[in-house]
Parts: structure tokens; sequence; C-alpha cells
């Protein structure tokens, strides 16, 4: 019976790296199973991760964010939206996600975002956007029959 070989897990910029070096074609073998990774919770789902995030304590050094991007190549997408859940940012659109973080993610996330970008020749955009927790707070979903605010506000009526 052959041994196994133990599969090194690779960090996020050291994927890009591989990518730089095999070019973009060759991120086939580099590329994670992405089943769904452009699938969407429904939008209560995408309501109580906000609330989960809005609702974790947090230190003055965290900071909330958005990340949008507008990424022709699938593969790419793909990884960005792959890295941005696993760090632990909530996808609130298929290329809209809400982040919360010490500055230190923030700039790492910042950092290997922009190497993905200057992977190859695109014209790609992607925007980082520090919020504060009261704008976040004040967020309003236009489209379905939810309001973020009746989840948000704290009632001011009591009822005996």
């Amino acid at each position: 019976m052959g041994r196994k070989k133990k599969q090194v897990e690779i960090s996020f910029a050291e994927q890009i790296r591989l990518i730089k070096r095999a070019g973009l074609r060759g991120t086939r073998a580099l590329t994670r199973e992405v089943d769904g990774i452009d699938e969407l919770d429904n939008l209560d789902e995408r309501i109580n991760k906000i609330l989960n995030l809005l609702n974790q304590s947090q230190k003055s050094t965290d900071m909330l964010y958005f990340i949008m991007y507008d990424i022709e190549h699938n593969k790419i997408r793909n990884y960005i939206a792959r890295y941005l859940t696993e760090k632990g940012c909530v996808r609130l659109q298929k290329s809209v996600f809400l982040g919360s973080s010490d500055r230190k993610t923030f700039d790492e996330i910042a950092g290997a975002l922009k190497e993905v970008n200057e992977v190859y020749d695109n014209h790609d955009s992607i925007v980082l956007v520090p919020v504060s927790t009261d704008e976040v707070r004040s967020m309003r979903v236009i489209g379905q029959e939810k309001d973020l605010k009746l989840y948000l506000d704290k009632p001011n009526t009591l009822i005996f």
C-alpha cells in the first residue's frame, strides 16, 4: 500500500505567485472546486450574516468595509470570492462583500487583491471602502420585501 502524500495548504498570496509564474492559462491546476461560489444565500440568510457581523464584539482597532469588484475572468473572480469568504467577509451581492477585521487584515486583503489584479492584463476594478458601523446600520435593501431597518432598529414601543 502506497503512502498518501500530505497535501500542503498554501496561502492565497502564494497561489497568486504560482499563477504569475505559470501564466493565467495555468490556473486550472490551482483552482479549487468552486461549485456554488456564484450562488447567493437567500436574503434572510444574508441579513442574518450582516447582523452577526455587526453584533460581534469589536475591538477598537476593528473596522468595517465593503469590497466591490468588476472582474471579467471567471477563474479570478471565483478565486477572489472564495478568498473573501475564507477571510470572513459576508457576501451581499455577487460582487459585493462586507468585511470586519483589524487594520492589518484589511491591509493584507487589499495587498492580495492588488496582487491578483496585477497577474494579467485586464480592465478589472476592485474597490475597498471602509465604513462606520452607523453607516452600515443605515443601509437599506431595495427590490425585495425586506427592510433591513426593521432588523437593525431597536423597537421603541412597549406593549403590556
